[in-house]
């Protein structure tokens, strides 16, 4: 298998290290000229600064486009036209009509497509995701999450919620195994050309919640999942990738430590979650779906909508 990637910056980098751990990566591409050069160098393999460029001296399989959001649609299009497998970094498109249509040309060319919403891959939430799906502590009906940092260096066309918050849009969605009717969302900026802290609340079927709290202010990483059940709280340390469990059983309140949590590296499972996709050709493989990338940017677009009108907005997604 052949993958080239397109788009060297702060969080390419990672790609293209794993992507050659993995003796995939075959060619990298960034309009920055050194960039490319030293990217190509580093992994020993074929650079370059244009897609058309790219395109004319390459046989390959798949791409990883890591560009600037503006520039996803643009680029995925010309990949999938080409009939290449795509994995697109979050979030899929600046606007979700743009990627209604990447999602409608990759089911037309019968090629994979999928977006790299990375948590669904942690396995601290995954462990959740096991243990919300066996009912172990009940049914759940909210979910809460908290992630914090310095702005970072690619958040250079986007805010918060299209970025950092579109992590938790999806885990909240993958968790529940449904969609939001309702969103209600607060925000506003301080460092950021674009809001660089929200407040999200969205509302599902059965009167469940999920309550999405983001902010680049705060000087320490954090990323935390709070899902509260029928019968206990489980609580997880995305960065530690640590699950306790909170029970009052006996009416003298328990913590558990989960155990049976494997640490992994997210992005490399993520990968070679897309990799194994594209070597069975199987579009419902356990990747995020082109669909549920382009849902996310949709509630995004209505948590800031709510933010400008103060006011909720109810959806209607499929």
């Amino acid at each position: 298998m052949k993958i080239v990637q397109i788009g060297i910056g702060e969080c390419g980098e990672n790609h293209a290290r794993i992507l050659s751990q993995l003796g995939v990566l075959s060619a990298v591409c960034d309009v920055d000229v050194q960039k490319s050069r030293d990217c190509g160098r580093t992994y020993s393999v074929n650079h370059y600064s244009s897609l058309e460029e790219l395109q004319r001296s390459e046989e390959f399989d798949g791409a990883f486009v890591v560009t600037p959001t503006a520039t996803h649609a643009d680029i995925a299009e010309k990949l999938l036209c080409a009939r290449k497998h795509v994995f697109v970094e979050r979030p899929i498109t600046y606007q979700s009509s743009q990627g209604q249509r990447l999602a409608r040309l990759a089911e037309k060319n019968r090629v994979i497509l999928t977006c790299g919403y990375v948590e669904r891959f942690n396995p601290a939430v995954s462990t959740v995701k096991k243990i919300i799906a066996e009912e172990r502590f009940g049914s759940p009906i909210m979910l809460e999450f908290h992630r914090e940092d310095r702005v970072p260096l690619h958040a250079k066309d986007v805010g918060i919620i299209q970025d950092a918050s579109g992590h938790d849009i999806d885990t909240a969605n993958w968790l529940f195994g449904g969609l939001p009717y309702v969103v209600f969302a607060r925000a506003g900026k301080i460092r950021h050309t674009d809001e660089d802290f929200a407040s999200i609340m969205l509302g599902y079927k059965d009167d469940r919640v999920a309550v999405i709290s983001s902010n680049w202010i705060t000087p320490r990483k954090v990323k935390r999942l709070r899902a509260v059940c029928t019968d206990a709280v489980v609580s997880s340390d995305l960065i530690r990738q640590e699950i306790t469990v909170e029970r009052d059983d006996d009416g003298d309140g328990k913590v558990e430590t989960v155990e049976d949590i494997k640490q992994q590296e997210p992005l490399l499972l993520e990968i070679q979650g897309f990799l194994d996709a594209v070597k069975e050709r199987d579009r419902e493989h356990s990747i995020v779906k082109p669909q549920e990338a382009v849902n996310v940017t949709k509630i995004a677009e209505a948590a800031l909508l709510s933010s400008q009108k103060g006011s909720p907005i109810y959806l209607s997604l499929k």
